[in-house]
């Protein structure tokens, strides 16, 4: 027998979300979800252990406030939604991460540059 409570999340949609992770703040408003606006919250390192909890607990959020059923085509409908944040969110992700390597081989070099200088 089939159980079509929005409180269960179905194992389909469970899993990592990089949407919920990266842009946890706007995802959060996007899917009727609060909760990750704790990352606003003034406390040194909470926000970004905040966000990991919202990459790995956010599709169950947002599917409780979704009003979806635990049909397959309500899952589908869902993952689909998802699969959009979690596409923006990986890019963001290998952005930052990208953005990050090259600052640091640019100081790396321009350290290097400065102690090679002689005056």
């Amino acid at each position: 027998m089939e159980n079509n409570s929005v409180n269960e999340v179905p194992e389909a949609v469970k899993g990592w979300n990089w949407g919920a992770f990266m842009f946890n703040m706007f995802w959060g408003l996007g899917n009727k979800s609060y909760l990750p606006l704790l990352v606003l919250l003034p406390i040194p390192v909470f926000g970004f252990i905040w966000a990991i909890f919202c990459g790995a607990l956010g599709n169950g959020w947002a599917w409780k406030k979704s009003g979806f059923q635990n049909t397959p085509e309500d899952i589908a409908t869902f993952k689909q939604i998802q699969d959009t944040w979690n596409r923006a969110g990986l890019w963001m992700f290998i952005i930052v991460i990208a953005s990050i390597i090259v600052t640091l081989i640019f100081v790396g070099i321009l350290g290097a540059i400065a102690a090679n200088q002689s005056y």
